[in-house]
């Protein structure tokens, strides 16, 4: 039976985020079970909009030897796309799409037990298109990108994850909480009980991507 490398050479998670509010919500996220030994987690905030995510995933990847075959998951919010989504819902990518025409889409092949876990916690989990953007949408654009496939939509998480893959093979999601949705469209975050719902699912979510890390660390076979 091969043998994977020993515990003190498993890379950390990098959890990439754009935000000061959703990096102050994942690093403060509900923590480890009892007993387990700490997580090796970086939490990464990024900057704004695709190129300062690309730039951020670039630079954690390439010059940090600890985090150089890190599995990624981009994480924060998102804006819904679909009707009948709310804030606090879930979205975990089966794939992501580049904002830029003709960029194919990038396959998030290792989401099922992000996706059984986040279910478990009783959290309404939607899976599908994730759709990059460089700008704020809304109105019109917003109904164009559902209309093309997407469920979703943010700045960062498909420049993040190409960032993820271009530095080396690893298992790559991403995982966004809905806080502006078509029926509740927000102005500012944590102004509105939308954005506050959002907040509290984010700050929950963390042990979720723990387990997902375990998973991949788990002995071959």
């Amino acid at each position: 039976m091969p043998r994977r490398p020993p515990a003190d050479a498993d890379p950390p998670l990098l959890v990439a985020c754009a935000l000061g509010i959703e990096r102050f919500a994942l690093r403060g996220g509900a923590g480890r079970p009892a007993g387990e030994a700490p997580p090796r987690l970086v939490v990464l905030r990024t900057g704004m909009g695709p190129q300062a995510a690309e730039r951020a995933v670039v630079k954690a990847l390439g010059e940090d030897r600890a985090t150089a075959r890190s599995p990624v998951v981009a994480s924060g919010f998102c804006a819904g796309l679909a009707p009948g989504m709310r804030p606090g819902d879930v979205v975990v990518a089966e794939a992501t799409r580049d904002h830029r025409p003709g960029a194919p889409d990038l396959p998030c092949r290792d989401n099922g037990p992000l996706l059984r876990a986040l279910r478990q916690r009783g959290l309404t989990v939607h899976s599908g298109l994730l759709c990059g953007s460089d700008h704020v949408v809304r109105g019109a654009e917003r109904a164009a990108l559902h209309a093309s496939g997407a469920l979703a939509v943010d700045m960062e998480s498909a420049a993040t994850l190409r960032a993820a893959q271009r530095a080396g093979g690893r298992p790559v999601a991403a995982v966004r909480v809905v806080v502006d949705a078509p029926e509740h469209e927000l102005v500012r975050i944590g102004t509105v009980g939308g954005g506050i719902s959002a907040f509290r699912v984010l700050r929950s979510v963390l042990p979720v991507f723990y387990e997902w890390h375990r998973s991949l660390l788990l002995p071959w076979r």
